[in-house]
């Protein structure tokens, strides 16, 4: 389907533009929510009368955004998840759950750009578009605890060191286990044979023996 773009739309054009989409997603997306008309005679003739008019509603609105966009370029949110022993979420954190921790400053759900769930603890940068010319970063802190949120922002690999506390603490049991074993050893072994000195009394049986 041929539509005219209302506003810049990432891989697609800038305003103005004439370009070719997918029927469902002009119909889904583009066409309502006002980011493009179909391609036709009369709408080519409106977009061309009303090209100024929208140039400039379009320039405000980037405006606004960048203005906007100063409150949340490099904030930085704490998401707390469960997870395993490899840092793996049980769940994950969604483009919903970021705007939900963003929804003081205004962003919306459709705002955030996150391709896949964040299925791992740890630090990630999020994309979030304010407007088609606007976007800025945030930082997700996904973490199981407050505790491990803020070690992480002070660049602690949380995972690495918990790891290395338990292989830790696996070399000191094993050498607590390998000493017992020898102290064991030592208090089982006979004693030392001893042979008698010169000139000692024989034994009683070898004495028998004799006579």
């Amino acid at each position: 389907m041929d539509i005219i773009l209302l506003e810049r739309i990432e891989k697609l054009g800038a305003m103005g533009d004439v370009v070719n989409v997918k029927p469902g997603f002009a119909r889904n997306f583009l066409l309502p929510q006002e980011k493009a008309l179909r391609a036709t005679k009369a709408n080519l003739a409106r977009f061309e009368a009303e090209r100024e008019y929208l140039e400039a509603r379009n320039a405000e609105n980037r405006e606004k955004a960048a203005d906007s966009g100063k409150a949340v370029d490099g904030a930085k949110v704490i998401v707390i998840r469960n997870a395993g022993d490899t840092g793996q979420l049980y769940g994950s954190v969604s483009a919903r759950d970021v705007a939900e921790m963003l929804a003081d400053k205004d962003v919306k759900r459709n705002m955030v750009i996150l391709e896949t769930p964040i299925k791992a603890l740890g630090l990630h940068e999020v994309k979030v578009r304010l407007h088609p010319e606007v976007t800025v970063t945030v930082t997700v802190n996904v973490a199981r605890t407050e505790d491990e949120a803020a070690r992480q922002e002070k660049g602690e690999d949380v995972i690495a060191t918990q790891q290395a506390e338990e292989r830790a603490d696996d070399q000191e049991a094993n050498a607590e286990r390998a000493a017992n074993a020898v102290s064991m050893f030592e208090g089982d072994a006979p004693d030392e044979f001893v042979a008698p000195e010169e000139g000692a009394e024989e034994a009683p049986a070898a004495k028998a023996e004799e006579e």
